[in-house]
């Protein structure tokens, strides 16, 4: 049993439309990383819309208490950051886009908080 992240196979992302403003698209597509250096996570951003909403998903590694699993969520761009909703399982997350390429993701959940930088897993 693998205590790494794992996105659903048929995950599919969809290329932003033409009306989409490059730093919004910038976030689209599949990103992978690690929260403090140690837990693993993948965020594929998977819709971006002319006025910044997305929709993801999220999956996680063993991370505290929790086992693996994976989330869908949606949320806004704002700026060069993405705010999700809450997820199902209660974590927030933000991500905050600090160079093409690389995305400082911050995940909280139960009164703790991990992040870690982000960058684009190879499709």
């Amino acid at each position: 049993m693998s205590n790494s992240a794992v996105l659903d196979q048929g995950i599919a992302v969809v290329p932003p439309a033409k009306g989409v403003p490059a730093r919004y698209a910038a976030f689209s597509g599949i990103w992978a990383g690690q929260l403090n250096g140690m837990y693993d996570g993948k965020l594929a951003v998977l819709t971006v819309s002319s006025g910044g909403q997305v929709t993801v998903s999220y999956a996680w590694g063993d991370l505290a208490d929790n086992k693996p699993g994976v989330a869908d969520g949606s949320g806004r761009i704002s700026g060069n950051t993405l705010k999700l909703g809450r997820l199902p399982n209660g974590a927030d997350i933000t991500a905050t886009m600090v160079s093409q390429g690389t995305l400082r993701v911050t995940y909280s959940l139960a009164g703790q908080t991990y992040s870690g930088s982000f960058t684009r897993a190879g499709q």
